[in-house]
């Protein structure tokens, strides 16, 4: 086991993180449905400009549920790219859709809006794009698209809240967008995610798929009424410590993004005297809140060597990310092979997320340089 000197990560907490969620803790009760989860929900919808907020217990859920919401259903296909973590593509899989991978273009990384009519057919319900590593995709090109041919748009912004486009912040212009509050996030909850949406129907249809198809006029686990069930659904709740705990950091967000982009800022003053490697950037009228800090190097056997390089010396560094199309599951069961998403092929095979969190330490960012100097010294 490697002991990292610098790791992919480090959470930011303080002492208000703490005091939130105590509260909870120690008011005794309510720890499910308490009245942090409206709150927290209210915060989001007001930071990213949203009419609804569901909060549910992971992105994963959310993107499930979502797809749910708007009916898609068996032998529907959706429109998403390979580019992303697994849970965008199995999230199809979830309500026996079909996925449909399309390719990504070489600037933000996001679905090719270019390349998304050709993939178009009777079957397709719905594009999701996927925000990668803190900038937005091309969703503006997307939505156009997305109206052009009476096409749901959910946006997959796991990656995305505090991001802006345009000016016009992430999330607040698809039919419905969904974020996570997973650890490596850059606000979290531990586990969690919300769906943030403009449509009141789907506002409410999310709620019932989020609690068992229940219509809770009050905390279920405060009302002595028999509960009336009228839809599906699951136990996605988000506990109400987790909501505590997204309220403080939510408040926090500004800042943490700005801690990142001055560290993004340093490593990459650093880093981009070597030609071998495309820092990060805003790029497409996009902000970048850098959730990951993911470098460009010019070829693969480049890109894994300086991995191996980094772990021999402590710092831990990871692919985001390998193609969903050429994993063993997808390609077994839908014959996707090598070639057939050149441009999500070729990224993948050469980039690098180094290690990116507020509180890094000035020790820390430089062993990063230094070692990554270090390399191409030595190559």
């Amino acid at each position: 086991m490697v002991e990292w000197k610098v790791p992919l990560y480090r959470i930011f907490t303080d002492n208000e993180d703490i005091e939130f969620v105590n509260r909870v803790l120690k008011r005794g009760n309510q720890w499910a449905i308490g009245p942090e989860i409206e709150e927290f929900e209210k915060a989001i919808c007001d930071f990213v400009g949203t009419d609804y907020c569901v909060a549910l217990n992971s992105g994963t859920s959310g993107l499930h549920a979502a797809l749910q919401a708007y009916g898609i259903g068996k032998n529907d296909e959706v429109i998403v790219p390979s580019f992303s973590f697994i849970s965008t593509a199995n999230s199809v899989l979830f309500v026996n859709g079909i996925p449909i991978f399309s390719d990504i273009e070489d600037e933000n990384y996001g679905l090719d809006p270019t390349l998304i009519e050709e993939k178009i057919t009777d079957k397709t319900k719905a594009i999701m794009p996927m925000d990668y590593s803190g900038q937005s995709c091309k969703i503006f090109d997307l939505i156009e698209i997305a109206k052009k041919h009476n096409l749901v748009l959910i946006e997959d912004a796991a990656e995305g809240l505090g991001c802006s486009i345009n000016g016009v912040n992430v999330g607040s212009t698809p039919d419905c967008a969904v974020f996570s509050f997973t650890g490596n996030k850059v606000m979290t909850t531990g586990e969690g995610g919300a769906v943030v949406t403009n449509s009141e129907e789907i506002y409410n249809k999310l709620k019932l798929i989020r609690s068992h198809g229940r219509v809770d006029a009050i905390n279920y686990f405060q009302n002595p009424d028999i509960a009336d069930y009228v839809n599906i659904g699951y136990n996605w709740r988000l506990p109400t410590m987790s909501a505590a705990l997204g309220l403080s950091q939510l408040s926090k967000l500004p800042k943490i993004i700005k801690m990142r982009q001055d560290n993004a800022q340093y490593l990459s003053s650093r880093l981009s005297k070597h030609k071998e490697i495309e820092t990060p950037s805003p790029k497409s009228g996009s902000s970048h809140i850098y959730q990951m800090y993911t470098i460009k190097l010019k070829n693969k056997t480049m890109r894994d060597n300086l991995q191996i390089f980094l772990t021999s010396r402590g710092i831990f560094s990871k692919i985001y990310f390998s193609p969903i199309h050429l994993t063993k599951f997808y390609k077994e069961k839908f014959g996707t092979k090598i070639g057939m998403l050149p441009v999500t092929e070729s990224i993948s095979e050469q980039i690098l997320t180094l290690p990116m969190f507020p509180n890094m330490t000035n020790d820390e960012k430089n062993l990063i340089v230094d070692t990554i100097d270090e390399f191409f010294e030595k190559t």
